[in-house]
């Protein structure tokens, strides 16, 4: 007997901390200000010297990482996989009880891309089949028109977005014939552009290989300026991203879907959606609707706003919002550990549950048929801490990382100034989480 999918991504509660919620949040608000406060004092020259540092890897060690042995091996990988779920989608039970591509999708793509990007580096680079599928064509002559560098992020936004709604806002999006219709769309659309860009077309148009490429300068492991393979501080990389437009909106949508995540589990949410949602299904759809895109312009409006008041102390400093944005991705980081880390634990072992028998043909190719999740491999305590622990570890690193970049683009007299308001934003996303996520 097995479970059917449950998109509810945060599991612990209130009442799962070993401490009230009120601590929990002043802690992290202080956390945040204590960091600035320490960081004002000890930190006034930059630090961070991008990706122009780093210890070279071992010589056999990047010669095997970057052998093209290894890069079709990954590649192969990746086509094998995407074939596989949509097969699962397309041709196995539509029912997600039965069929393991909605887990394989929501849970061991979707929520383990982040922490794989952020240990590894930009790994759906490397295993993006629409990627592969498009290198194949470019043999053909396809792929050859030039991509507008103002294109920027602006697919990868409206990708995520699609995604998102998917996932946080459409009611059926764990039926596997509705995964199987967005995976198969998403595929054409991206294989289209790609014919005519070639594979360029993925690195910002791409809204996953987007957001992988993303996370992955949080990552220890980069290249050097000189093309090396090197270990670094992971803030080092993070320095390295360059502003491109469009990047202030994906980050928006990231972030800003995960406040919405946490929303939805309030009563007040639930409450309204009773109230005014359950009528109609396309009532529910547009109060879902109105609200992912209202967390997500609330994220893009603050951060904005915040950026754009510290213009006074810097007016020459073009493109503001744009060199700050780095600062966000630890947040992200963290407000994706702190929502999904309960639901990769429990609902990820339904994807090797389910795949015993992925086509509901009767099989039972790894014996565990009629298993079941087992919900005590985590605490409901331990849940609450790694969720406190990762927004409050995110929004530190957040401020380190804005705090050495201010203190590389505003003058000396008003390098601390130029802080507040984007400090000011951080403390309130802290506190915002920490209640949407432990207090929902």
């Amino acid at each position: 007997m097995t479970e059917p999918l449950i998109l509810a991504h945060g599991i612990g509660g209130r009442a799962d901390l070993p401490v009230p919620l009120w601590i929990a949040v002043y802690g992290g608000a202080l956390a945040v200000l204590i960091s600035f406060l320490a960081l004002t004092a000890l930190w006034s020259e930059p630090k961070l010297t991008g990706s122009a540092a780093g210890r070279p890897l071992p010589g056999w060690l990047a010669w095997a990482c970057d052998a093209s042995t290894t890069r079709a091996a990954l590649r192969a990988l990746g086509l094998a996989l995407f074939g596989l779920a949509l097969a699962a989608a397309w041709l196995g039970p539509n029912d997600p009880a039965e069929n393991p591509a909605p887990t394989w999708m929501y849970v061991w793509f979707w929520v383990m891309l982040a922490p794989l990007s952020a240990l590894l580096g930009p790994v759906w680079r490397l295993l993006n089949p629409l990627r592969t599928l498009t290198a194949l064509m470019s043999r053909v002559g396809l792929g050859r028109h030039e991509l507008p560098d103002t294109i920027g992020y602006w697919p990868a936004v409206m990708s995520l977005l699609a995604f998102l709604w998917l996932e946080l806002v459409n009611d059926n999006a764990g039926v596997p014939r509705v995964v199987a219709v967005f995976i198969t769309g998403y595929a054409v659309a991206h294989l289209a552009a790609g014919a005519m860009y070639g594979e360029r077309w993925f690195d910002r148009g791409d809204g996953f290989e987007a957001y992988s490429t993303l996370l992955g300068h949080l990552s220890p492991l980069g290249r050097r300026d000189d093309g090396r393979l090197a270990v670094r501080n992971p803030l080092n990389s993070l320095a390295s991203l360059t502003p491109a437009p469009g990047l202030v909106a994906v980050i928006a949508v990231l972030l800003g879907s995960t406040g919405f995540d946490g929303l939805t589990r309030t009563l007040w949410w639930k409450d309204m959606v009773a109230s005014y949602g359950t009528g109609s299904r396309t009532a529910y759809l547009l109060l879902g609707t109105a609200g992912l895109l209202a967390a997500i312009g609330f994220v893009l409006v603050s951060y904005t706003a915040a950026t754009r008041s510290s213009q006074t102390y810097a007016p020459d400093l073009a493109g503001i919002e744009g060199r700050f944005a780095h600062s966000l991705l630890p947040i992200v980081l963290g407000y994706t550990v702190a929502h999904y880390f309960s639901f990769a634990v429990f609902q990820g072992q339904m994807g090797w549950l389910l795949a015993t028998d992925p086509f509901g043909l009767g099989w039972d190719l790894l014996g565990t048929a009629g298993a079941r999740i087992d919900y005590t491999v985590v605490s409901p305590q331990a849940i609450a801490w790694v969720q406190v622990g990762a927004i409050i570890t995110g929004h530190v690193l957040g401020v380190v990382s804005a705090h050495d970049r201010a203190v590389a683009v505003f003058p000396g007299e008003h390098r601390n100034r130029g802080q507040y308001g984007l400090l000011a934003v951080m403390v309130a996303y802290t506190i915002g989480g920490i209640t949407l996520i432990v207090g929902g």
